[in-house]
């Protein structure tokens, strides 16, 4: 079970966003999975460079550096979660929410040879059992954080009482505007949908949360849903 730690994070375009971070039972579990994955990978490659003789033990080390400390960072790069994380529903994303690039991942996954002190990533698991956003060192180093990902609900966003219809000439960038506004409009705070729909308070003649439902009005009759 998810313990609620949810952190609520509003971005500069007013949206809130919803994170759990995992706690350190499940992300030990995403990191065992994709442990048994290197050690495959690493299996496979052994196996024909064994018989390349010192070529081979050569390329061997190359191969389990890569695959220890690359691994992660080209999945977390690409996908924003290894597949260990992707089996247990979690990836990793800056403290702003924002998906993690490749300086951030590489970051959090060097500081993992910090994390193992003094070992089996005991420094790490104390870290990120004291840390309020389940966080291990090279989370705090890299700014990250591994939280929940949340499949993506599909809405009803005009699913409000008919209202009178607003007799306005708009043009064809006003409508898609308002159509836009009122799509969006369950991911924006209360007062974030009242500074937007105020910018057409000359029009509307009204302001605040009057002129929030006068455009969501408008925009269910320009989509037939009023």
């Amino acid at each position: 079970m998810k313990i609620d730690n949810q952190i609520n994070l509003e971005t500069p375009e007013g949206i809130d966003i919803q994170l759990t971070p995992a706690g350190l039972g499940v992300r030990t579990l995403a990191f065992i999975y994709d442990f048994l994955i290197r050690v495959v990978i690493v299996l496979a490659a052994i196996i024909p460079l064994t018989f390349a003789g010192n070529l081979g033990v050569g390329i061997m080390l190359i191969v389990m550096f890569l695959v220890e400390w690359f691994y992660p960072v080209i999945f977390e790069v690409i996908k924003g979660q290894t597949p260990g994380k992707k089996s247990f529903g979690l990836t990793v994303v800056y403290d702003n929410g924002l998906p993690i690039n490749f300086a951030g991942s590489l970051i959090r996954n060097l500081f993992r040879a910090i994390d193992f002190l003094p070992s089996f990533y005991l420094l790490g698991g104390a870290c990120l059992l004291l840390s309020k956003r389940n966080k291990r060192v090279g989370d705090y180093i890299g700014g990250t954080m591994v939280v929940y990902h949340e499949a993506p609900q599909r809405l009803s966003y005009f699913s409000f009482e008919k209202q009178k219809n607003i007799e306005l000439t708009l043009d064809a960038d006003m409508q898609k505007s308002i159509i836009a506004f009122a799509e969006r409009s369950k991911t924006l705070s209360a007062q974030r949908q009242q500074e937007l729909a105020n910018i057409l308070s000359p029009i509307l003649n009204v302001q605040g949360p009057e002129a929030v439902s006068q455009l969501k009005s408008i925009a269910a009759n320009l989509v037939g849903k009023a």
